[in-house]
């Protein structure tokens, strides 16, 4: 039996270490300063961004792993708290559309900024770190396709 670890298995666990720590430390940050868990950041960052304003649950679902009973689940106390609005699609009545009330939008900015800010203090603030940024960003975006 082989036990010698391979350079893809080193990648595979460095990338799930990395990440472990960021959704850690995004998650306390996140927490402390606006109330909400990157989970539910991602998931207002993608209806931010739904290009009509408004977005499926099967949409938001795809835009952040989850399953689109869980993005109903998430969705819920957000709808509760003013932060998210629901609606029935005019075309198409099972299909329930959310989208971001002006007080979500606000969140959604606030809590980008301290994304920013946490993100800027893990990365260093130099040009030579950003390049390394932009170049890793675009090696995940082509990873796995």
């Amino acid at each position: 039996m082989d036990t010698q670890i391979t350079t893809e298995q080193q990648l595979a666990l460095a990338f799930a270490a990395a990440w472990h720590r960021l959704e850690k430390r995004l998650d306390s940050s996140l927490g402390a300063i606006r109330g909400i868990s990157l989970a539910e950041y991602r998931l207002l960052r993608a209806l931010a961004d739904a290009p009509s304003a408004w977005a499926s649950r099967v949409d938001l679902a795809q835009a952040v792993g989850l399953t689109p009973s869980g993005v109903t689940r998430a969705l819920r106390p957000m709808e509760k708290l003013g932060f998210v609005s629901t609606a029935k699609s005019k075309r198409d009545a099972r299909l329930a559309l959310a989208s971001l009330t002006p007080a979500g939008q606000e969140l959604v900015d606030d809590a980008s900024a301290v994304v920013n800010d946490t993100m800027k203090t893990l990365t260093g603030r130099s040009p030579a770190a950003q390049a390394r940024m932009d170049e890793l960003i675009a090696l995940l975006e082509d990873f796995g396709h």
